[in-house]
């Protein structure tokens, strides 16, 4: 059984809130309500029309979100090599340099991707049995349009050498740049939980 990567939380409406308080009260959309004391009724001043200005800020509201859902999924697509034990496919998510703070480095920073491999090499592509993981509550920060972070609550549910399911929960910054069209990883953090479930 293939590990899985689900997301979890009412991102939608979280992006679309974040969104919303990225933007200037400037380039919020005005509405005046105007009261017609002769029948009664109100109207909006608001246009049925909507303006080049209202265009711009939808375009780049959803350019935005656009932009956090494509750092959430490279983020799901580490996090699957990772369970997978695809060193290979880690290396191509991961800047050469890559630096991490991490529970395995016991406090050290940690410089570039043979650290990993060899928790990759004699416990993580030695798994069998299944390992699901779930992001919880993802939050990204866009940083210009070549740059981005995430953080998030990482639960790994997996069964141990007893046969019994165990969850392990770390938490996680991820920092991404964007190089010849490619998002990769260059910085994480992670406290809690050691990446390889433990007995």
């Amino acid at each position: 059984m293939l590990p899985m990567v689900e997301l979890h939380g009412n991102l939608p409406c979280v992006l679309m809130q974040e969104m919303m308080s990225c933007t200037t009260a400037a380039l919020e959309p005005q509405t005046t309500v105007i009261h017609n004391p002769a029948d009664g009724n109100k109207e909006s001043s608001e246009s049925a029309n909507t303006t080049i200005e209202d265009e711009d800020v939808r375009a780049y509201l959803l350019s935005m979100k656009a932009r956090k859902q494509e750092i959430i999924k490279v983020t799901e697509q580490l996090i699957e090599a990772i369970n997978n034990g695809d060193f290979e496919a880690y290396t191509k998510i991961c800047d050469p340099a890559l630096t991490s703070f991490e529970p395995e480095a016991l406090g050290n920073l940690v410089e570039g991707t043979e650290f990993h491999r060899f928790y990759f090499e004699n416990a993580l592509s030695k798994g069998k049995l299944p390992i699901h993981t779930i992001l919880l509550n993802p939050h990204v920060h866009l940083i210009g349009d070549e740059a981005a972070c995430i953080a998030y609550i990482r639960l790994t549910q997996y069964i141990d050498s007893n046969g019994m399911p165990r969850t392990m929960q770390s938490e996680e910054t991820r920092i991404w740049h964007r190089r010849d069209s490619k998002w990769q990883n260059i910085h994480f953090h992670r406290s809690g939980s050691p990446t390889v479930p433990t007995n």
